[in-house]
């Protein structure tokens, strides 16, 4: 049997109006907040002593890395310059002495004051010469502490990627004896 349309109605008035008068609102609003209270967990971080766990694809500050024997990875090819959309690396690159097949990267400056963070440099380096670290903490004084040079940069992959790989020269025996500027390895007679 169903009730008459007005008295569904007036059943509907009379709810809102005991739930006005008994401050059902307030009543849950304050379960909420005694639930809060009994089950209290901190979430606040202490941070110079707690640091937050950051999540894998976090994008911090930049660096360089080398290989294991200490030399660096960058061939000074540009790339990253080019890719940059803030004009923030600069590149001057030169040729290795008695090996004129191969280049390096001369000086390596970085201005962090107008980097994006966007991760393109470290996308468009074909020998995985740059790095994403997941440093964050860089608050300093005066801006001209975040320009940053080769070394500067090295010291920050040295500090955020402790295992290096090996040359590539070393890492498959086919690409060092086929390569012509290897110095030490014999011609390839065909």
């Amino acid at each position: 049997m169903r009730l008459p349309n007005v008295l569904v109605r007036y059943l509907g008035e009379f709810k809102t109006w005991i739930k006005l008068i008994t401050f059902y609102e307030l009543a849950m609003g304050m379960k909420v907040t005694l639930h809060h209270l009994l089950h209290y967990k901190p979430i606040t971080l202490q941070y110079p002593h707690e640091k937050r766990l950051l999540p894998e694809n976090y994008r911090g500050m930049l660096a360089l890395l080398r290989y294991e024997d200490g030399t660096d990875k960058c061939v000074g090819c540009d790339l990253c310059e080019a890719v940059c959309p803030s004009r923030v690396i600069t590149v001057v690159s030169a040729e290795v002495p008695g090996e004129p097949t191969k280049r390096y990267a001369k000086t390596y400056d970085m201005d962090m004051t107008r980097c994006l963070f966007c991760g393109l440099c470290v996308q468009a380096c074909p020998v995985d010469a740059l790095g994403m670290t997941r440093e964050y903490e860089w608050a300093v004084c005066n801006k001209r502490d975040l320009l940053l040079n080769k070394e500067q940069l090295l010291a920050i992959g040295d500090r955020s990627f402790p295992n290096r790989e090996k040359r590539l020269e070393f890492q498959d025996p086919n690409v060092a004896f086929f390569n012509v500027a290897f110095p030490g390895q014999p011609l390839n007679e065909n």
